[in-house]
């Protein structure tokens, strides 16, 4: 998403070396562009204006810390203050005081309120939490049926509702429902509009009355830009919002909303949608996503993503197997989908310090998630023989496996190409400390941040 500014920034950053010092000179032609660079990707003009402000004020006549270069100073200045601007520390559910906890979903029409709502429930299941979700849109049709097709996919309990119902009336008999069940959480989706109405604003007044939730969590499109900061000053006028959720941030929207909605509401961003799948919610890291924007990479994220991917007793299966028998095909295969579930390629290379700038080279391939199918397809095609011993692949196999697989011979060659170029580079790494076990088992445990509910 913030491909296009951490590029503006990059090019900003290039123009201050070779300065010994830090002067108002250099830096206000510097900032000039940052702010340009920053209203470009919609960023709200007030937002834009005091951060390069506050910039300058802590950069001109910084004499250059240690062994930094001034571009690397003002690099470290930008990066604390875009820390700051995107809320400074991680923001936290509130999970503690009556059970069960409430947690009304508000938001407007399209902004992805009852998906995020069936994300949110997988999230909390993971952290050991038994939500119960409660479809309190009356008027969207299908919204109630849709929600429990959600529930029953996740195997979360749905409260039974129709359209028929006050959306105050259910949201009570919801309350009852989970204390008699031993439900701990409780997630309302709520109704939307195409917009803000007072008709709609009642009734989320009303249904909080009524239930006094501990999170009031709103919704926002991130491809909506300025209008979704506009829209979540006014809920939070009305409502008292807790938290921000930014859906589509995974799409290639300029990231306005993201580096504004903090600064104009005052609430912090809790989470953000990074696709379509049911897990794809992760909590919003304000120090990661700045480090991302300048093109540092997010390390952090990256291993807990490789954490959650890897299945640690497989992993420790294919450790000793190597020792016995070597990588086979089948194995290359398992690795490729673990790889997958850490999701698409340009997220993961979007994580790696320095890939960024690597990416913009003339001859630098993009990641094609076609080729990961390509290569799953090539492998399934052969048998268990071939994918155990791939010395037996003579020409006539391979010609079969690329008309089982729907590829060509020439990407059956590549596939195995890979897997053999793999396999050359694990023997080189077998015998170091650490090597193939790094390889296979995931990354080794480090220090975590806090938790991310309290």
């Amino acid at each position: 998403m913030f491909e296009s500014l951490s590029d503006r920034l990059h090019d900003v950053f290039k123009q201050l070396r070779g300065h010994g010092r830090l002067t108002e000179e250099n830096i206000q032609e510097a900032l000039r562009e940052v702010r340009m660079a920053l209203l470009e990707a919609d960023v709200n003009f007030k937002v834009a204006k005091e951060f390069v402000a506050t910039v300058a004020e802590k950069a001109i006549g910084q004499e250059v810390v240690g062994s930094l270069a001034p571009g690397q100073q003002v690099v470290k200045v930008v990066h604390d203050q875009l820390v700051e601007l995107l809320g400074g520390q991680t923001a936290t559910l509130n999970l503690s005081g009556r059970q069960p906890v409430v947690i009304m979903m508000v938001g407007l029409q399209g902004s992805g309120k009852t998906t995020t709502s069936g994300k949110l429930a997988k999230l909390l299941q993971g952290k050991g939490r038994k939500p119960y979700l409660v479809p309190a849109d009356v008027y969207r049709p299908a919204a109630i049926d849709q929600l429990t097709i959600l529930g029953k996919s996740l195997g979360v309990e749905v409260h039974p509702s129709s359209t028929d119902q006050d959306p105050v009336a259910i949201c009570r008999q919801a309350v009852h429902a989970a204390q008699s069940g031993g439900y701990d959480t409780l997630i309302i989706d709520t109704a939307g509009r195409l917009h803000v109405d007072q008709e709609l604003m009642g009734e989320l007044a009303r249904i909080k009355d009524a239930v006094e939730p501990a999170e009031i969590l709103f919704v926002a499109d991130a491809m909506t830009g300025q209008d979704a900061v506009t829209v979540a000053e006014k809920f939070n006028l009305d409502l008292a919002i807790s938290g921000v959720v930014l859906t589509k941030m995974d799409g290639d929207a300029r990231g306005g909303a993201a580096l504004s909605i903090k600064k104009v509401t005052q609430r912090p961003i809790k989470f953000v949608g990074m696709g379509e799948g049911l897990d794809a919610l992760e909590p919003f890291h304000p120090d990661r996503v700045a480090s991302r924007i300048l093109g540092m990479g997010d390390v952090l994220t990256l291993i807990e993503k490789a954490e959650a991917a890897v299945d640690k007793d497989k992993a420790e299966k294919l450790a000793k197997k190597l020792k016995k028998e070597g990588f086979s095909l089948e194995d290359f295969l398992e690795q490729i989908q673990q790889i997958k579930k850490m999701g698409s390629l340009e997220q993961i290379m979007g994580m790696i310090p320095g890939m960024s700038r690597i990416k913009q080279l003339k001859d630098m391939p993009k990641p094609d998630e076609k080729e990961l199918v390509k290569v799953e397809a090539v492998i399934n095609s052969m048998t268990i023989k071939e994918r155990r011993n791939h010395a037996i692949l003579n020409a006539n196999r391979r010609t079969r496996i690329a008309k089982g697989s729907g590829t060509t011979v020439q990407d059956v060659n590549k596939v195995i190409k890979s897997y053999t170029e793999m396999l050359k580079m694990m023997k080189q790494m077998s015998g170091k400390p650490g090597g193939l076990g790094a390889f296979v088992g995931g990354p080794k445990k480090k220090k975590r941040p806090k938790g991310l509910f309290r």
